[in-house]
Parts: C-alpha cells; structure tokens; sequence
C-alpha cells in the first residue's frame, strides 16, 4: 500500500492567522516562555507578523522593574525568535512541527524605547536567506506602528535530542 505524501508547502502562499493553539504545535515554548500570542499576514518562505499582548501580569515584570516595569529587551528579541521559527516550521510543512530553532547570531540589536504593560508588540520579520537548515532574518518589533526594536539574526532548526 502506498504511503500518503504530504505535499510541500506553497511558496508565497499566505496564511492569515496562527492562533495560539497552533503556534503550540508549531514550536515547542510554552508558559513562561512563549512569548507569542498569535502571527498574522504569514507569506510561506517570506515574510511574518507576530503579535505580542505585553500584560502587567508577565512574570518578568515582577525584577524588571519593581515599580517602573519595562520588558527586557532579550525578550523582545526571543520573541522576534519565536516568530521566525513560526515562520520556518509552517514553510516546511508538517514534517517540521516541534523541531527546535536555535539561535547562531544576532547582529545589529538596537532597542529604541521602552516596551511596557499594555503595549502591543507587533513583530516584523522578513527571511533574507535560508541554506540547507541554517535560516537568516531581519526584525522590527513595532509598538503603534513605530519602532521599537531590530535585529538581525541566524537560527538552525534540528531535530530534538530524544530523552536518554
């Protein structure tokens, strides 16, 4: 008996929401650290919007700062990460769902004002480049449309390491 094939993915289709259930199956984050709520306008092998709810109630807010809180800016950069890897694993298809996307770089990190509760990160992220596992990436993380943070970065994405 023939075994069913999935068929790849179709570049430069778009998707027009992720929802969080399925940014669970597609990356393998969970609480305290995903910070991701949802990814919109996805372009399969191009381009994504993350959306990051930043609530008061974010664990990290509790020593960063005690009564001036602001999110770290590592954070905004992971979850600039956790975007790409969205990204990534929904252009390569089922196969992909669950495999780990570590970081190689990041290059050009600027924060240019302060991320606080309330806000809404909105999280611009264009591949400029992928080779065999090894994908490259520009961000813009923006807060009412204007910039808040960039980067650019490199990711892998492997297989996980089963349990010993």
């Amino acid at each position: 008996m023939d075994k069913a094939v999935t068929p790849a993915p179709t570049v430069g289709k778009t998707i027009e929401l992720i929802d969080i259930n399925r940014i669970m199956h597609d990356i393998p984050h969970r609480y305290p650290f995903l910070m991701l709520d949802r990814v919109v306008d996805l372009v399969l092998d191009t381009s994504a919007v993350g959306i990051k709810n930043v609530s008061v109630n974010e664990n990290f807010f509790i020593g960063h700062f005690p009564n001036h809180p602001v999110m770290p800016g590592v954070l905004i950069v992971e979850s600039m990460a956790q975007t790409a890897a969205v990204l990534v694993v929904e252009t390569l298809g089922p196969d992909a769902a669950g495999k780990l996307v570590y970081f190689m770089s990041i290059e050009g990190a600027k924060f240019r004002r302060p991320v606080v509760p309330g806000d809404q990160l909105r999280i611009h992220i264009v591949k400029q480049r992928n080779r065999g596992n090894v994908w490259r990436f520009h961000a813009v993380a923006r807060v009412d449309g204007v910039a808040v943070a960039e980067a650019t970065y490199s990711a892998m994405i492997r297989d996980r390491a089963l349990p010993a």
